[in-house]
Protein backbone atom coordinates (compact mmCIF):
# COMPACT_ATOMS: atom_id res chain seq x y z
CA UNK A 1 0.00 0.00 0.00
CA UNK A 2 1.64 3.51 -0.85
CA UNK A 3 1.55 6.17 1.34
CA UNK A 4 -1.78 7.60 1.61
CA UNK A 5 -1.94 8.89 5.36
CA UNK A 6 -3.83 12.98 4.99
CA UNK A 7 -1.09 13.62 6.94
CA UNK A 8 2.35 15.32 5.38
CA UNK A 9 5.59 13.82 6.43
CA UNK A 10 8.33 15.71 7.38
CA UNK A 11 11.78 15.27 8.32
CA UNK A 12 13.35 17.54 10.95
CA UNK A 13 17.03 16.91 9.84
CA UNK A 14 19.70 18.33 7.47
CA UNK A 15 21.56 15.31 7.58
CA UNK A 16 22.36 14.40 3.86
CA UNK A 17 22.73 10.84 5.27
CA UNK A 18 19.29 10.43 6.65
CA UNK A 19 17.60 12.09 3.64
CA UNK A 20 18.82 9.18 1.66
CA UNK A 21 18.05 6.36 4.02
CA UNK A 22 14.25 8.31 4.05
CA UNK A 23 14.57 8.21 0.58
CA UNK A 24 15.02 4.48 0.82
CA UNK A 25 11.25 4.00 1.68
CA UNK A 26 9.60 5.57 -1.44
CA UNK A 27 7.58 7.91 1.09
CA UNK A 28 7.12 11.63 -0.20
CA UNK A 29 8.62 13.93 2.69
CA UNK A 30 9.50 17.34 3.31
CA UNK A 31 12.84 18.46 4.90
CA UNK A 32 12.82 21.15 7.20
CA UNK A 33 15.86 21.30 9.60
CA UNK A 34 15.12 22.04 13.15
CA UNK A 35 17.90 24.54 15.09
CA UNK A 36 18.39 23.41 18.37
CA UNK A 37 21.70 23.50 20.76
CA UNK A 38 22.55 20.07 20.87
CA UNK A 39 24.93 20.61 23.95
CA UNK A 40 24.37 16.91 26.22
CA UNK A 41 22.95 18.13 29.95
CA UNK A 42 25.24 17.81 32.90
CA UNK A 43 25.14 14.06 33.85
CA UNK A 44 23.19 13.00 30.55
CA UNK A 45 23.82 9.41 29.60
CA UNK A 46 24.64 9.36 25.65
CA UNK A 47 21.40 7.39 25.06
CA UNK A 48 19.56 9.56 27.03
CA UNK A 49 20.90 12.91 24.73
CA UNK A 50 19.95 11.01 21.89
CA UNK A 51 16.61 10.37 22.74
CA UNK A 52 16.12 13.75 24.10
CA UNK A 53 17.38 15.64 21.12
CA UNK A 54 15.57 13.72 18.55
CA UNK A 55 12.29 14.03 20.07
CA UNK A 56 13.23 17.93 20.60
CA UNK A 57 13.87 17.94 16.81
CA UNK A 58 10.53 16.68 15.98
CA UNK A 59 8.86 18.81 18.27
CA UNK A 60 10.71 22.14 17.60
CA UNK A 61 9.37 22.25 14.03
CA UNK A 62 5.75 21.24 14.98
CA UNK A 63 4.29 24.29 15.03
CA UNK A 64 5.30 25.06 11.25
CA UNK A 65 3.62 22.23 10.90
CA UNK A 66 0.11 21.28 12.18
CA UNK A 67 -1.15 18.50 10.14
CA UNK A 68 2.20 16.19 9.99
CA UNK A 69 4.36 13.34 10.96
CA UNK A 70 7.41 14.67 11.98
CA UNK A 71 10.53 12.63 12.05
CA UNK A 72 13.18 13.30 14.14
CA UNK A 73 16.42 11.60 14.95
CA UNK A 74 19.62 12.29 16.57
CA UNK A 75 23.36 10.11 16.95
CA UNK A 76 25.51 9.97 19.48
CA UNK A 77 28.68 7.75 20.10
CA UNK A 78 30.75 7.11 22.63
CA UNK A 79 34.04 4.76 24.14
CA UNK A 80 32.36 4.10 27.69
CA UNK A 81 29.48 5.10 27.47
CA UNK A 82 30.44 8.54 29.77
CA UNK A 83 32.56 10.36 27.19
CA UNK A 84 30.50 11.52 24.33
CA UNK A 85 31.97 11.37 20.56
CA UNK A 86 31.16 14.22 18.18
CA UNK A 87 31.45 15.25 14.53
CA UNK A 88 34.62 16.24 13.95
CA UNK A 89 34.20 19.05 11.56
CA UNK A 90 37.98 19.40 10.77
CA UNK A 91 40.88 17.31 9.55
CA UNK A 92 42.96 17.98 12.96
CA UNK A 93 39.65 16.53 15.35
CA UNK A 94 39.20 13.36 12.84
CA UNK A 95 42.61 12.89 13.27
CA UNK A 96 42.54 12.43 17.10
CA UNK A 97 39.01 10.72 17.16
CA UNK A 98 40.18 8.20 14.54
CA UNK A 99 43.30 7.45 17.21
CA UNK A 100 41.24 6.96 20.28
CA UNK A 101 39.09 4.93 18.25
CA UNK A 102 41.57 2.86 16.95
CA UNK A 103 41.18 -1.15 18.59
CA UNK A 104 38.91 -0.06 20.55
CA UNK A 105 34.92 -0.57 20.40
CA UNK A 106 32.42 2.12 20.69
CA UNK A 107 28.69 2.41 20.73
CA UNK A 108 26.40 4.48 18.78
CA UNK A 109 23.24 5.46 20.03
CA UNK A 110 20.58 6.07 16.87
CA UNK A 111 17.24 7.46 18.32
CA UNK A 112 14.82 8.02 16.40
CA UNK A 113 10.76 9.92 16.90
CA UNK A 114 8.10 10.17 14.98
CA UNK A 115 5.93 13.29 16.14
CA UNK A 116 2.02 13.36 14.89
CA UNK A 117 1.51 17.09 15.16
CA UNK A 118 -2.22 16.75 15.06
CA UNK A 119 -2.62 14.57 18.24
CA UNK A 120 0.58 15.22 19.92
CA UNK A 121 1.91 11.56 20.09
CA UNK A 122 4.78 11.00 20.11
CA UNK A 123 6.67 7.73 19.30
CA UNK A 124 10.33 7.47 20.23
CA UNK A 125 12.94 4.45 19.67
CA UNK A 126 16.73 4.10 20.02
CA UNK A 127 19.09 1.37 18.41
CA UNK A 128 22.17 0.85 19.78
CA UNK A 129 25.28 -0.41 17.31
CA UNK A 130 28.77 -1.52 18.71
CA UNK A 131 31.74 -0.94 16.25
CA UNK A 132 34.95 -2.74 16.75
CA UNK A 133 37.74 -0.80 15.20
CA UNK A 134 40.73 -2.31 13.62
CA UNK A 135 43.89 -1.15 14.73
CA UNK A 136 44.70 2.10 12.73
CA UNK A 137 48.31 3.84 12.19
CA UNK A 138 48.39 7.45 11.53
CA UNK A 139 49.43 6.59 8.04
CA UNK A 140 45.79 4.99 7.55
CA UNK A 141 43.90 7.20 9.04
CA UNK A 142 45.49 10.74 7.07
CA UNK A 143 44.83 8.54 3.92
CA UNK A 144 41.55 7.45 4.93
CA UNK A 145 40.68 11.25 5.40
CA UNK A 146 42.17 12.18 2.60
CA UNK A 147 39.78 10.31 0.47
CA UNK A 148 36.80 10.24 2.35
CA UNK A 149 36.70 13.78 4.37
CA UNK A 150 34.01 12.53 7.18
CA UNK A 151 34.21 15.30 8.91
CA UNK A 152 30.06 15.62 9.42
CA UNK A 153 30.06 12.08 10.40
CA UNK A 154 29.96 10.98 14.16
CA UNK A 155 32.97 8.80 15.16
CA UNK A 156 35.00 10.73 12.16
CA UNK A 157 34.19 7.27 9.74
CA UNK A 158 31.69 6.85 7.08
CA UNK A 159 30.45 3.30 7.13
CA UNK A 160 28.84 3.33 4.34
CA UNK A 161 31.42 4.18 2.49
CA UNK A 162 35.51 3.49 2.63
CA UNK A 163 35.46 3.94 6.76
CA UNK A 164 34.15 0.43 6.25
CA UNK A 165 37.66 -0.49 5.85
CA UNK A 166 38.40 0.91 9.09
CA UNK A 167 36.26 -1.77 11.20
CA UNK A 168 36.80 -5.24 12.69
CA UNK A 169 32.91 -5.63 13.56
CA UNK A 170 29.61 -3.97 13.37
CA UNK A 171 27.05 -5.67 15.76
CA UNK A 172 23.00 -3.90 15.38
CA UNK A 173 19.44 -4.59 15.25
CA UNK A 174 19.27 -2.40 12.27
CA UNK A 175 22.40 -1.73 10.25
CA UNK A 176 20.79 1.47 9.00
CA UNK A 177 20.74 3.08 12.47
CA UNK A 178 24.37 3.51 12.19
CA UNK A 179 24.30 5.61 9.42
CA UNK A 180 22.00 8.02 10.62
CA UNK A 181 18.28 6.88 10.98
CA UNK A 182 17.04 3.36 11.81
CA UNK A 183 14.43 2.75 9.72
CA UNK A 184 13.22 -0.46 10.80
CA UNK A 185 12.39 1.11 14.55
CA UNK A 186 10.83 4.21 12.10
CA UNK A 187 8.81 1.76 9.59
CA UNK A 188 7.02 0.25 12.99
CA UNK A 189 6.03 4.07 14.36
CA UNK A 190 4.56 4.90 10.93
CA UNK A 191 2.65 1.66 11.01
CA UNK A 192 1.29 2.35 14.42
CA UNK A 193 0.28 5.88 12.80
CA UNK A 194 -1.35 4.24 9.91
CA UNK A 195 1.58 4.69 7.36
CA UNK A 196 2.33 1.19 5.60
CA UNK A 197 5.25 1.33 3.33
CA UNK A 198 4.86 -1.23 1.33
Amino acid sequence: MPFSSPLGLVLASSSSYRRTLLDRLGLGFNVCPAELDETPLPGEAPQAVARRLASAKARAIAPRFPNHLIIGSDQVATLDDITILGKPLTHENAVAQLGRLSSQRACFYTAACLFNSCTNVLRAAIVPTVVEFRPLSHTTIEAYLHRERPYDCTGSAKIEGLGIALVRKVVSDDPSALIGLPLIALQDMLEAEGVFVV
